[in-house]
């Protein structure tokens, strides 16, 4: 049995988390949920706005005091708070995954430096499916040369603070390794006016913002005779909440160093 922590527990992420681990409950058992200051919620048994049912566990906002009691926290909270977490877990021996996506590259480096001390799972992406096409898509970068053209769009809900995701961003990232270039150099994130013809070896990344959108991502392979299309299409956010699940499992018995979606999925 796995004793969980929750970060983020009052989001909308977080109580999905919650109602998946009782789906599991012969897995895990929920010894803390936490969430920022100031949240209405606070003191709040997790009962009562989450799925997670016959528990005395009640909403907090001070981690490293349940830290002690807890094997796996799973974090999707904010950027910010989230390096928090991982830092807080490596000062108490406690395995983590990461689900926040926006971190950017100096935050990444402080996860690397909580991994020497614990095991991280950081991924931008939780779903399977996602993580099969980050396989495929950098399989087929590197079959095909530069004639293809190749463009990533991505479509998220309005709430959505970050663009691109965390998961176009992977995908760029992957191609240009897999044709071995720099994405500072080859990525194009949106064009607009007299931008001129497109250039050789250009990765597009774009941002689409609407609606209830979960998370659709599409990666397109282009010549002048040929289109080749992958696409995942996110249809409930319970696909990111038992991929944390996963995660969680997966890490609960790994020395430290950081680890991602493909490292739980056996993709490497």
């Amino acid at each position: 049995m796995i004793r969980l922590a929750v970060c983020g527990a009052a989001g909308r992420m977080g109580r999905l988390i919650l109602a998946m681990a009782y789906a599991q409950r012969g897995h895990f058992e929920v010894r803390a949920a936490v969430d920022v200051p100031g949240n209405p919620l606070l003191g709040s048994p997790i009962g009562s706005f989450s799925e997670y049912k016959n528990t005395d566990v009640r909403l907090t906002d001070s981690l490293k005091s349940v830290l002690p009691d807890c094997d796996v926290v799973i974090d999707f909270s904010a950027s910010e708070q989230s390096v928090k977490t991982a830092q807080e877990c490596a000062q108490a021996g406690v395995a983590v995954v990461i689900g926040t996506t926006g971190l950017n590259a100096g935050q990444v480096a402080l996860l690397d430096e909580a991994a020497k001390s614990v095991p991280v799972v950081y991924a931008p992406n939780m779903s399977v499916g996602v993580n099969l096409l980050f396989k495929l898509a950098g399989m087929i970068a590197q079959m095909l040369d530069e004639d293809y053209d190749v463009e990533i769009v991505e479509a998220h809900h309005r709430f959505k603070k970050d663009a691109p995701s965390g998961t176009a961003c992977r995908l760029a990232e992957i191609i240009a390794q897999a044709r071995g270039v720099s994405l500072e150099t080859h990525g194009n994130y949106g064009r607009k006016g007299m931008v001129g013809e497109r250039k050789a070896g250009e990765i597009g990344i774009h941002t689409v913002r609407m609606g209830n959108v979960v998370g659709d991502h599409t990666v397109t392979f282009a010549n002048l005779g040929e289109r080749i299309e992958l696409t995942h299409k996110a249809q409930s956010r319970e696909t990111f909440a038992l991929g944390a699940l996963k995660a969680a499992r997966f890490i609960a018995d790994k020395k430290s160093g950081r680890y991602d979606m493909q490292d739980v999925l056996g993709l490497r």
